[in-house]
């Protein structure tokens, strides 16, 4: 089928590319016109702004938008509002958050355009491996996009998890899972690098992937990244965060639900970004003046 691309980034670029193997023709856009002409010169049909992609796809229309979270995709999706037409299906492929989907969904509704929320996890090993995909709102939407989720997904790889908002939401909670499990990795292995043994993290990492039940994908990578810099010197501490991870926590709040490990896991990402702690000055602070207890000085720890 023929559908639009809205977004070439690192991930709308692969799934553009991903799309076009399995068949489907996909005219795309991005306010890059570079991102633009690379795809094209893969197969991909060229737009200039949304009005014109709109123009290169048959009623009903199908539109993909894989733009970052937040401010940009309300600006696109209010953009395909007044550019699409009754009948026509906008997809977020992106990281948004759950409640901004349950909101565009309401306001594409007014338009008489459908709207679906697809949570999508496989970063840029996605192309091929293809992609796991959430996807949140009407069955009838659901199984028209259907074509399409299947080229994207691997087998197996994607289902309908509910109403509009469904999607994002799963797909957040995914991504607080994601960083529990990579705290919980970064925090083991550095009590195997720390130790009074000569362990070979590398090789741990390598048959940990065999057999154990930790093994996962993500300690697929570990030990790909361990292959290609032994002693990690090539990285720096620092952590960020998209989003999701707060998202979840904020949820669970409200919810009132425990998420303990995952609150842990966003704060140790917050915690890896302080070149020196005023927490933890104010508490050696306090062990001096209650203990008597040594502390340390900045011309001790020498600059960091």
């Amino acid at each position: 089928m023929k559908l639009g691309m809205v977004g070439l980034g690192k991930m709308g670029a692969n799934m553009t590319r991903r799309l076009i193997r399995g068949g489907h023709e996909v005219a795309v856009f991005d306010i890059d016109p570079q991102a633009v002409v690379s795809l094209t010169e893969e197969g991909a049909e060229a737009t200039g702004s949304l009005a014109d992609l709109a123009t290169k796809l048959s009623p009903p229309r199908l539109v993909w938008v894989m733009v970052p979270s937040g401010e940009i995709t309300n600006t696109t999706i209010t953009q395909l509002k007044d550019v699409l037409s009754e009948g026509d299906l906008v997809v977020d492929g992106g990281n948004s958050r759950y409640t901004d989907s349950m909101r565009h969904g309401r306001e594409l509704a007014e338009a008489g355009i459908s709207f679906l929320d697809a949570g999508t996890s496989g970063g840029v090993w996605g192309l091929d491996n293809g992609y796991c995909l959430m996807v949140g709102g009407a069955q009838e939407s659901f199984e028209r996009a259907e074509p399409v989720l299947a080229t994207l997904a691997p087998k197996n790889g994607y289902a309908h998890v509910g109403e509009t908002g469904a999607g994002h939401f799963t797909k957040m909670v995914h991504n607080g899972i994601e960083y529990a499990l990579m705290q919980a990795y970064g925090e083991g292995f550095e009590l195997l690098h720390q130790s009074e043994f000569d362990i070979p993290i590398g090789e741990v990492a390598e048959v940990w992937r065999h057999g154990s039940v930790v093994r996962s994908w993500l300690l697929d990578l570990l030990a790909k990244a361990l292959e290609d810099d032994p002693d990690l010197s090539e990285l720096d501490d620092y952590v960020d965060d998209s989003g999701e991870g707060r998202w979840t926590v904020e949820t669970a709040i409200r919810y009132a639900i425990p998420t303990p490990t995952i609150a842990m896991s966003l704060f140790q990402r917050f915690a890896s970004r302080q070149d020196a702690s005023y927490a933890g000055k104010m508490i050696s602070a306090l062990r001096r003046e209650f203990g008597g207890h040594a502390v340390r000085s900045i011309e001790d720890q020498g600059e960091k």
